[in-house]
């Protein structure tokens, strides 16, 4: 081997037989036997090396001409410049846009996606692969779940082939499926990204690309960046095994840590919305204990302690106590909370479900009929005037020995409204469905704008524990 030098160009040629290797001329001309080293490629379609054909790529081919691109856009209030001021205007408004992504799940325009990607829209409208763009109905959203319900009017679609996320195994291979950062690589074609399956049951107790918390989640470790949220991941086999929903990230990008909600939840969400127009939200009238994130350490396997049993509910009738450890519920062992809230998002409103609590040193099995979740029976005046609140400074959280920055203290609340929502004074309300609670007044907006639009989870500091509630308000 020679390395060759001709006016700056550096060639590297291979001289096997001993003859001079032949290079290009100053002017760039190719020889004729560099000609014969370089064959064109075989123009035939079906020229591709079936070696290049795998399982990932079979997998994507399967799936991806159902994934589309979910188009939103927002109007949100905006600041008044002095220029506006001086002329007197005193609000002021833009519009705000917004995308994600989404698969279809029937031929006729029926479109799955997450629920923080299309929430409080004011239009939505979905891109096909090709370029064609369909205004878009939001069918139902599930806040707490994450997701929501899409239909275009359309009919013949290609549909995403719909797996199970029981039973996967970690390590295996999984693609994502989405657009992510839009139309900024010129083209509505999705983009896929491969990795592994890294965990199953895992539970994101922190902000991700969507807010709040999230429980039973798959985590992977192939790429999920912003604008992927809503679209498929799926297995090796061209199955979705779940919805793309959330990163944890330092940095905004990707760093290996992307999380997808599982696609059994999905579906029994999806049928509920298309069926109702909301989701009937299990209930059997207990509370547990949730730890804070000083003792999270030391409670990832001691079962979700029983903090309170509602009067009158499905659990006070099979005999639940407070103080009773739930450690197993059909086949799902309860390790921690997260772990009964999880559960109790895959549970279906009338079925019996079988609990194995720990009470004392003995274990016993208890069966509990599971209802859909009551209403809390006040009005809408009724709940501002019977609930106040204050923001937490830094002289309360002090004063309390908070361990959350942010949040709602409960300053008053009526006897009625404390038994309903099972809250008190003194509590700090930090999250409102996947809203993080920032002050009083943002707490006040946020359970103003859930009145009437179905479930609600509170979850609210005490004594160093964190607590969740369900409830609705009519």
């Amino acid at each position: 081997m020679r390395l060759l030098t001709v006016t700056g160009l550096a060639l590297v040629a291979f001289a096997c037989d001993g003859a001079s290797p032949s290079i290009s001329d100053a002017q760039g001309s190719p020889a004729a036997t560099q000609q014969q080293l370089l064959p064109a490629p075989d123009p035939r379609p079906d020229a591709i090396n079936t070696s290049r054909r795998t399982a990932i790529t079979e997998a994507v081919a399967r799936v991806s001409p159902a994934v589309v691109t979910v188009q939103t856009e927002r109007v949100e209030r905006s600041a008044v410049t002095p220029f506006d001021a001086f002329f007197g205007v005193r609000s002021g408004s833009q519009v705000v846009p917004g995308l994600g992504s989404g698969f279809i799940v029937r031929n006729d325009g029926v479109i799955v996606t997450n629920a923080h990607v299309v929430s409080g829209a004011s239009s939505v409208r979905v891109a096909m692969r090709d370029g064609t763009i369909y205004p878009a109905r939001v069918v139902g959203e599930d806040e707490l779940n994450d997701l929501a319900v899409l239909q275009i009017d359309a009919k013949d679609l290609p549909t995403a082939p719909l797996g199970t996320s029981r039973g996967m195994l970690i390590g295996e291979w999984v693609v994502a499926i989405g657009n992510p950062y839009g139309f900024l690589l010129g083209n509505s074609e999705p983009s896929v990204t491969a990795g592994v399956v890294s965990g199953v049951g895992r539970n994101l107790t922190g902000r991700g690309d969507g807010p709040g918390v999230y429980v039973d989640m798959i985590q992977t470790d192939a790429s999920i960046n912003p604008g992927n949220s809503g679209g498929p991941l799926i297995n090796a086999s061209g199955e979705v095994v779940g919805v793309n929903s959330s990163i944890y990230t330092p940095s905004g990008g990707s760093i290996g840590l992307g999380f997808a909600i599982p696609i059994d939840r999905a579906r029994r969400v999806a049928e509920d919305l298309l069926a109702h127009g909301a989701v009937r939200r299990p209930w059997i009238g207990v509370k547990v204990q949730q730890s804070g994130a000083t003792a999270a350490r030391g409670s990832l396997n001691t079962g979700a302690a029983i903090e309170a049993v509602v009067p009158g509910s499905p659990a006070e009738a099979a005999n639940l106590r407070v103080g009773d450890v739930i450690v197993r519920s059909r086949d799902r062992q309860i390790r921690n909370p997260y772990d009964w809230e999880a559960e109790l998002l895959e549970l279906r409103v009338g079925e019996t479900v079988d609990l194995m609590v720990r009470r004392g040193a003995r274990e016993q099995r208890v069966e509990v009929r599971v209802r859909d979740l009551p209403e809390v029976g006040a009005e809408r005046v009724a709940v501002l005037r019977e609930l106040e609140l204050i923001s937490l400074t830094p002289a309360i959280r002090a004063e309390r020995g908070l361990q959350s920055e942010r949040g709602a203290v409960v300053a008053s609340v009526t006897p009625r409204v404390s038994q309903d929502l099972g809250i008190r004074t003194g509590d700090l309300i930090i999250q409102v469905n996947r809203t993080p609670v920032t002050d009083a007044q943002q707490a006040a907006r946020v359970l103003e704008y859930y009145i009437g639009r179905g479930p609600i989870r509170m979850f609210f500091e005490r004594g160093g524990n964190i607590f969740s509630t369900d409830f609705r308000i009519r």
